[in-house]
């Protein structure tokens, strides 16, 4: 696994979490559930592709 990879998905996490918590401070919590929801689907989309890159590997290796 990319240590690259491991980084950016802890980025994110990292700002989601910091707007998160601005945002509810400041009594902005729709805003802040859609700034969560929208962090985990760009990292839902990054592991995306190494899952189909898994998939595909294993079917080379199994000459599926």
């Amino acid at each position: 696994m990319e240590v690259q990879l491991i980084f950016q998905i802890a980025g994110i996490g990292i700002i989601v979490a910091v707007m998160n918590i601005l945002l509810s401070k400041s009594g902005r919590d729709e805003q802040a559930l859609m700034i969560t929801i929208a962090g985990l689907v760009i990292v839902l989309m990054m592991l995306v592709t190494k899952i189909a890159q898994l998939f595909e590997t294993v079917k080379t290796v199994f000459e599926l």
